[in-house]
């Protein structure tokens, strides 16, 4: 596991959220909407929780509150990289 999250891993992380997405359209379209892949703030706050527990580490507190992939692999890969 790269120390960036990925698209990949956040699509298989979806998964484990009963979200079934194909990365590649993820990162074709990182500024659409959680909700536009039926992912709700339980689900993300299910990913961040899973994605804390992989990695080790606390997110920032706002990350169950992003609203696209794209939004979430900044914060989350811009906390994991300063370490904050």
């Amino acid at each position: 596991m790269s120390e960036r999250l990925t698209m990949e891993e956040l699509a298989a992380l979806m998964k484990t959220a009963g979200i079934t997405v194909d990365p590649t359209e993820l990162a074709s379209r990182p500024d659409s909407q959680f909700d536009d892949y039926g992912l709700d703030s339980l689900g993300l706050l299910g990913i961040v929780g899973e994605l804390e527990n992989r990695r080790g580490r606390a997110l920032p507190s706002n990350a169950d509150r992003c609203k696209s992939p794209g939004e979430f692999l900044d914060l989350v890969n811009s906390s994991l990289m300063t370490g904050a």
